[in-house]
């Protein structure tokens, strides 16, 4: 059996769409998944990139096209109210769900449904105490040791080579992004591509030029 390590943040309406699909996907394979939510953020801060809602044009075209995906692969999505906003509550709320920090499949379902369907703001304090009373977390999300473990899960990623969300990580391999679980499913057949030059030789790739803030 392959242990996936499936890291999220409930911000992302990729993390969602890829959450609904990958039991299909998956269907008839032997695997178990680690659910270890992190702020998005703190991997764009890491690596010195934008999040796709902080670019106007690519906010518009990401909206229309997880709506699209989501139509497309019949399942229900409605944007928040509020979109980007802050996810430290229920990020927090799904680490104090699980003594070790790593939330079952209900409650990161829960807090996925929480933000991707019925269009309400993710963020209300109100909606955020309703959830936490139905989810009833046996720490206190708001606790020092609940976040450490959350900085923890992006320290990790970051180690692993994870830039966004959502990433699959088995045997050491990264599968990031919705697009990316064929790839894994693959992968978990054990399609022997994986083991060829196409993957191992994708870092002596030779970079022919690096674009600073004075290119143009």
């Amino acid at each position: 059996m392959k242990q996936i390590s499936f890291f999220l943040d409930f911000i992302s309406p990729y993390a969602y769409l890829a959450f609904e699909e990958m039991p299909q996907v998956l269907e008839g394979l032997s695997y178990s998944v680690t659910y270890k939510p992190l702020l998005f953020a703190a991997l764009l801060k890491h690596h010195g990139q934008l999040g796709p809602a902080e670019i106007p044009a690519k906010r518009d075209w990401t909206y229309r096209q997880v709506q699209w995906l989501a139509h497309s692969k019949g399942h229900a999505l409605d944007m928040p109210a509020r979109h980007p906003f802050n996810p430290l509550g229920l990020l927090r709320l799904a680490v104090a769900s699980d003594r070790n920090g790593q939330p079952n499949r209900y409650v990161c379902e829960t807090l996925f449904r929480h933000v991707w369907l019925g269009g309400a703001d993710a963020a209300d304090p109100g909606r955020l105490s309703s959830v936490t009373q139905q989810l009833a977390p046996p720490r206190d999300p708001s606790e020092e040791a609940v976040k450490a473990q959350l900085r923890k899960h992006a320290d990790e990623a970051i180690a692993k080579g994870v830039f966004g969300v959502p990433t699959f990580e088995v045997d050491g391999k990264v599968f990031w992004g919705l697009d990316a679980l064929p790839m894994l499913r693959a992968y978990l057949r054990g399609d022997a591509w994986f083991d060829g030059p196409q993957w191992h030789g994708a870092r002596a790739v030779g970079t022919g030029v690096v674009r600073n803030a004075h290119t143009r």
